[in-house]
C-alpha cells in the first residue's frame, strides 16, 4: 500500500487515544500505581523488595508533606516477560508503556538521578517517573538522594502536580534584594556553608559577576530547623513540607520560571487531587498493598464485521485490518481472524508472528465481502472463545455498529471473560452499547485525529477507535 493511500485511510478515522493513568484517587488513598520493571534488566528479586519498601516509606511521607491529606494505598508491579520465575498475575490492561514509574537502565543525560518526564505547563501532570535499578539496589546512593522514599515523593509531585524543582545547578547563586549573595533554594530560611570545591576553602565573590566564583557550592547543615522544601532537597532530615508562605520568589529556579514564583503547596493545592480531599482526622493509614503481574505474549483476535450494511465500506474494514496485521502487531503476537454477521465464522485459529510469512498468511484470510444481518454479539462471543485463556487477551471488534440484536445481551460474558475490547467503528452511527463495552474493560475515549494515532492504534492497549468520521 503506498504511503497515500494509506494516509487516506486514516484521515478517515476519528481515533480516540486514552493517555495518561490508570491511577485512581479514593479518599485520599491513590490506586493501581503502576510500576514496570524494564525487560532488558535481568530477574533480581531484591529489586521488587525495594520498590516495595521505597513505597511503604513514601506513603508515610506524602501523608505528612499534604497534611494529612493523600497517601499510597495500591501498586502494581510489572514484572518483564524475559524473567523466567513466573509465578506472577496475569498483567491485563497494564503495559510498560503505560506504566507511570518505570525502573530502567540509566539514561546519558542523568545516570542514576531518578526524574520524571515533565513537557507541560505548571500543574499539569508528567509522563512518568525513571529510576535506575543502582538507585533501588545501591545503599550508598542512599547518602547522595536521601531516603528512597522521600525522593520517591518529591518525584510524585513532578508527576502528579506538575511542579518543578527549587535548585538550579545552572545557577547555583543569585543576588538577592538586600545585594547580598545567595544559594539557589527554597526556602531561604535553610542554612549553609559556601565552599569551593575541591580545597574546601572559604568562597570570594568574582568582581566580573558579583557572584561567588567558579566551584563554589552551597553545602547545607545537615542539622536545622528549616522544614520546607522537598522540592529542593528531600535529604536533609529536617525537610517534611513543600514551600509555602516561605516561598523564596527571588531563586533562580524552574519553578518560579515556569509557576510564576508562586509556591509549590500553593499550585499542589489548587490540583484536583487535594481540592477533591481535605484533611484526614485519623493519622493512621494502612500500608500500601502490592500486585506482581508479568506480561505475556500478546494474544488479539481481530473480530471482521461482514453483514450487508457493510457492503459499502468493506473495503475500508480490509485496509484497516491489513495495516495491524502487516505493520502494527508485534512480533511474538499470536493473532486470529473471526467473521460475522447473523452467524460466525473462524477465518484463522491464533497464529504466532514470527515473519512476514504469518502476516501474508494473515492477510490472505481477509474478508472482501459483506452479505446478511447484523449480531455483534456473536461476533464477541466467537472472539471471546477463540482467545482461549481470554483473561487480559485482546479483541479487536471493526464493524459500522449497525446491529440486528441487543448488544448489551453479550455485557456479562465480556465482563467475566476479562477481555480487552478495542473497537474500530467504520459507520457514523455505532450502537452506544459498543462505547459501553469499551468502557467496561477499562478505557476512558479522548478524541483526537491524526495518522500518528492511527500508527498508534492497538500497537498499545491503551488506545481505542470509534466513530468514523470523515476529517
Amino acid at each position: 500500500m503506498s504511503f497515500s493511500s494509506l494516509f487516506a485511510l486514516v484521515l478517515t478515522f476519528n481515533v480516540f487515544l486514552v493517555s495518561g493513568t490508570s491511577i485512581k484517587l479514593q479518599n485520599g488513598g491513590y490506586e493501581d500505581i503502576v510500576i514496570a520493571i524494564n525487560q532488558g534488566l535481568g530477574e533480581n528479586v531484591k529489586i521488587i523488595d525495594n520498590i516495595q519498601n521505597m513505597i511503604k516509606e513514601a506513603s508515610q511521607y506524602l501523608f505528612s508533606a499534604t497534611k494529612n491529606r493523600v497517601y499510597i494505598r495500591s501498586v502494581k508491579i510489572l514484572i518483564p516477560i524475559t524473567w523466567p520465575n513466573n509465578n506472577y498475575a496475569k498483567a491485563k490492561t497494564e503495559t510498560y508503556d503505560k506504566a507511570d514509574v518505570i525502573i530502567a537502565s540509566p539514561h546519558l543525560k542523568f545516570g542514576d538521578d531518578p526524574y520524571t518526564l515533565q513537557y507541560g505547563r505548571c500543574g499539569e501532570a508528567g509522563k512518568y517517573i525513571h529510576m535506575t535499578p543502582d538507585f533501588l539496589l545501591n545503599d550508598n546512593l542512599i547518602s547522595i538522594y536521601g531516603p528512597r522514599g522521600r525522593v520517591f515523593v518529591h518525584e510524585w509531585a513532578h508527576l502528579r502536580w506538575g511542579v518543578f524543582d527549587e535548585y538550579n545547578y545552572e545557577k547555583p547563586f543569585y543576588i538577592a534584594g538586600n545585594k547580598n549573595i545567595e544559594a539557589t533554594r527554597c526556602s531561604a530560611d535553610i542554612i549553609g556553608t559556601h565552599i569551593k570545591q575541591p580545597q574546601g576553602l572559604p568562597c570570594n565573590r568574582d568582581p566580573q559577576t558579583g557572584l561567588y566564583e567558579d566551584g563554589c557550592v552551597f553545602v547545607p547543615e545537615q542539622n536545622q530547623a528549616a522544614k520546607a522544601s522537598i522540592m529542593y532537597l528531600q535529604a536533609l532530615p529536617s525537610v517534611t513540607e513543600f514551600c509555602d508562605k516561605n516561598h523564596n520568589t527571588e531563586a533562580p529556579t524552574l519553578q518560579n520560571r515556569i509557576c510564576n514564583s508562586r509556591s509549590t503547596w500553593d499550585v499542589i493545592m489548587n490540583s484536583t487531587d487535594i481540592k477533591a480531599t481535605p484533611p484526614q482526622a485519623d493519622s493512621n493509614i494502612p500500608v500500601p498493598t502490592f500486585t506482581l503481574l508479568q506480561s505475556s505474549d500478546r494474544v488479539v483476535t481481530l473480530v471482521l464485521d461482514v453483514s450487508g450494511s457493510m457492503d459499502g465500506r468493506i473495503g475500508r474494514l480490509y485496509q484497516a485490518a491489513e495495516v495491524f496485521v502487516m505493520q502494527i502487531v508485534e512480533e511474538g503476537s499470536h493473532v486470529g481472524i473471526v467473521s460475522f454477521s447473523t452467524s460466525t465464522t473462524v477465518l484463522s485459529k491464533l497464529v504466532q508472528v514470527i515473519d512476514d510469512t504469518q502476516r501474508n498468511h494473515l492477510k490472505f484470510l481477509l474478508p472482501k465481502t459483506a452479505v446478511g444481518g447484523t449480531n455483534i454479539c456473536a461476533g464477541i462471543r466467537e472472539g471471546i472463545k477463540h482467545d482461549g485463556s481470554s483473561y487480559g487477551t485482546e479483541i479487536v471488534l471493526l464493524t459500522d455498529g449497525e446491529d440486528n440484536y441487543n448488544t448489551s445481551l453479550c455485557f456479562p460474558d465480556i465482563f467475566n471473560s476479562g477481555i480487552i475490547v478495542h473497537f474500530i467503528a467504520l459507520g457514523p452511527n455505532p450502537n452506544p452499547n459498543l462505547e459501553t463495552i469499551v468502557d467496561m474493560t477499562g478505557k476512558l475515549p479522548l478524541p483526537q485525529c491524526n495518522i500518528n494515532y492511527f500508527f498508534s492504534l492497538l500497537k498499545q492497549t491503551c488506545v481505542i477507535c470509534y466513530n468514523l468520521l470523515l476529517c
